[in-house]
């Protein structure tokens, strides 16, 4: 199930919400985590005991830790954490490099090539690590351990934020597992926020997603340079319109049903360097890296070649974390190498040249990334980057064709307003609406925004988050 389908907003959400107002406030964490497994299973089915399993193991290791046993509780939960990621996210990847290493020895083995593939569970890269950092940060003495299950398996299973993030730490939602906010203020900010999210997804990320998937699935010698262009900055648009939507969803349904999520992102297109851009996207993921494995790798605290093989490694296993390819560990490298190079110097050097020129070198370097993230191999992501910079007139037939169905005046339309909402301005726009004299505007506006949502959910606009995947 997700979050902009049908069946969740005009069936799952508005029955639970229900159900959830009308019952005693002792009942309502049962309530969610009866709702979040059937949410879950509802698209993954008997994978969901792989969630409750490690809710299990994670809430017993924390107590193991509580009663003085915190080296056996911590290297049980790491053991077992990294074991079921391991197994489900990269089985298949490790036997298939391993297979491809014995055939470039001229090595064959039939039992080998006829291994099933490991079916990879939803989201098993969120509820892993935010199970991970409850069980280190209850190692650390910064949380107690938590003794009511209940609580432990909601914060865990969660629904707004159990497929796709943010990645949630206990810390964040100890307090509002007792005591919600269930305000008539935060649920319409909820309502408002979630209308936002829907809004990016549907209207911009679908969009430029169609582009992006259009671009993408032909020959790529049969490209013009102009289309390789347009269709990668397509999916510069669409993953971050997807990927902050979604969180704009999460958040959003988190405050309706009292709970406050921390932000996921900050206008990282904005951003003036590299450095900074990791400060803006998938923060939740950033400071996780940050605090549990720079941090505990030694940071910056030993020396300088320390520090930047810290980087390498955090950012080799930031694109290990996405995905089970080579094109994820290249993507996070190539991202590694520029932070390295801005902590070297280069972001002196970088402070000192016209503001426009380090917004265009920061956009060049994130663009070329999402080259490696979107592309099916390292040899089509190579060729895609020739291509951008190469220049060739592509084959005529198809230069049309992509011309014909994509670009129209919908196109030019929706590029202006994901570049406006790319940028800081719906600050704006909410304390515009927030005034005496246009608050009769406000819920206007967003019944509008939610019709055309709805409206361009009914036309069959619809593709699953990309996070989803992860």
């Amino acid at each position: 199930m997700v979050f902009s389908s049908p069946v969740f907003i005009f069936m799952f959400l508005p029955l639970v919400l229900t159900i959830y107002y009308l019952l005693p406030s002792k009942y309502k964490n049962l309530l969610l985590t009866i709702a979040s497994l059937y949410f879950y299973a509802f698209g993954e089915k008997f994978m969901v005991i792989l969630i409750i399993l490690s809710t299990l193991i994670n809430f017993y290791c924390g107590i193991l830790i509580e009663r003085g046993k915190a080296k056996l509780g911590l290297r049980l939960a790491i053991f077992y954490n990294l074991l079921t990621l391991g197994f489900f996210k990269y089985f298949n990847f490790t036997f298939e490099n391993f297979n491809s290493l014995l055939t470039f020895v001229n090595i064959k083995s039939d039992y080998l090539i006829n291994i099933p593939k490991i079916a990879l569970p939803i989201g098993i890269s969120f509820f892993t690590f935010e199970c991970l950092s409850y069980v280190i940060d209850v190692y650390r003495k910064e949380v107690k351990a938590n003794k009511n299950f209940l609580e432990f398996i909601t914060f865990v299973t969660l629904f707004p934020h159990l497929i796709a993030g943010p990645v949630i730490r206990y810390v964040d939602l100890q307090i509002q597992l007792e005591r919600k906010d269930l305000s008539y203020f935060n649920f319409k900010i909820g309502l408002e926020r979630f209308i936002i999210g829907l809004a990016k997804k549907m209207i911009i990320a679908n969009t430029f997603a169609k582009i992006a998937d259009e671009v993408f699935k032909h020959n790529i010698d049969d490209l013009s340079t102009s289309f390789a262009w347009i269709g990668i900055i397509s999916y510069t648009i669409q993953i971050y319109f997807d990927f902050s939507g979604y969180s704009d969803m999460a958040i959003g349904l988190a405050k309706m049903f009292g709970f406050n999520f921390l932000e996921n992102f900050n206008y990282p297109y904005i951003s003036k360097s590299i450095k900074e851009f990791w400060r803006r996207w998938h923060i939740s993921l950033s400071s996780w890296f940050r605090d549990y494995l720079y941090i505990s790798l030694g940071g910056n605290k030993i020396s300088k070649s320390r520090t930047y093989l810290n980087l390498f490694i955090v950012f080799f296993a930031t694109g290990l974390w996405h995905g089970a390819s080579w094109n994820f560990v290249v993507w996070g490298l190539f991202h590694g190498f520029f932070i390295v190079f801005e902590r070297i110097g280069f972001d002196k050097i970088l402070t000192k040249f016209w503001t426009p020129i380090q917004h265009f070198y920061t956009l060049l370097i994130v663009i070329i990334g999402w080259v490696f993230f979107r592309s099916d191999n390292l040899e089509s992501a190579v060729l895609f980057i020739k291509k951008m910079f190469i220049y060739s007139d592509g084959d005529e037939y198809l230069n049309s064709y992509l011309t014909y169905f994509n670009i129209n005046n919908e196109l030019y339309f929706t590029f202006f307003m994901a570049l406006l909402f790319s940028l800081p301005s719906y600050k704006y726009f909410d304390s515009f609406l927030s005034k005496k004299n246009t608050t009769i505007l406000r819920p206007i506006i967003f019944i509008l925004l939610l019709f055309i949502s709805i409206t361009y959910l009914a036309s069959g606009t619809y593709n699953p988050f990309i996070y989803y995947k992860f």
